[in-house]
């Protein structure tokens, strides 16, 4: 790569990596105390004082400081029955909160697993664009080394060559933002066998085998390379 290129591309994951830490921001302890009606019943998983409260014309849809909908706090906090319940009450399932993240997004990078299969039975889709990186959850999870959920949001039909703001797909994602070890590996893994195109290059026209030579992850080359990567 040339040095400019090289140069976006380290400065892009010094953003990715300064701004990783103020996404998915649960709700802080002081906010769970100031919370009432149904973001407290959300936050506690009290599905029968969340069918109560809407029966009495509570709003499942209403937002708090940081654009949460009850539905958002309950998926921060695995409640799973309380998901279910809002979403019977009125709630948008693929409703995005101040930040852009719906609640697969939200399940996806904690690595929740049974909250993610409850969001996506719920009626989020897999394939929506979330984030200020125009994202997927797929994205996410990969970026994460979330290798299991990276094969849920596969089955569930995640866009697999969905190219963020950065210029990177779910796939190179897994490479530059990863350790080369076992859960990028596997998550690149899950990729390739899903039919991930290997040859999509980032913005300054490194592909991802070249990005994975760069970096010494032997395995993730091996696997590109069996893949037809060039």
């Amino acid at each position: 790569m040339r040095l400019a290129a090289l140069f976006s591309h380290g400065l892009a994951i010094l953003l990715v990596n300064a701004t990783l830490g103020q996404a998915q921001v649960a709700p802080s302890i002081a906010e769970q105390a100031g919370y009432t009606g149904l973001f407290a019943a959300a936050w506690r998983g009290d599905a029968a004082e969340i069918a109560r409260l809407a029966a009495a014309g509570a709003d499942a849809k209403a937002r708090d400081g940081k654009g949460r909908t009850p539905l958002h706090v309950a998926a921060h906090a695995s409640q799973r029955g309380a998901m279910r319940a809002l979403v019977a009450a009125g709630a948008d399932p693929n409703a995005q909160e101040g930040d852009r993240y719906d609640i697969v997004t939200i399940a996806a990078v904690a690595n929740d697993l049974d909250a993610l299969q409850e969001a996506l039975a719920l009626g989020c889709r897999a394939g929506n664009v979330t984030s200020r990186y125009d994202g997927t959850a797929l994205i996410a999870a990969a970026h994460l080394g979330h290798a299991e959920v990276v094969r849920v949001l596969i089955r569930a039909g995640a866009p697999l060559d969905h190219v963020n703001n950065l210029g990177w797909t779910a796939l190179i994602e897994s490479i530059v933002l990863g350790d080369g070890g076992r859960r990028h590996t596997a998550t690149l893994e899950a990729l390739v066998g899903a039919g991930a195109n290997v040859n999509i290059a980032d913005r300054g026209g490194a592909t991802p085998l070249q990005l994975a030579k760069s970096r010494g992850y032997r395995e993730m080359v091996a696997l590109l390379e069996k893949a037809g990567a060039r």
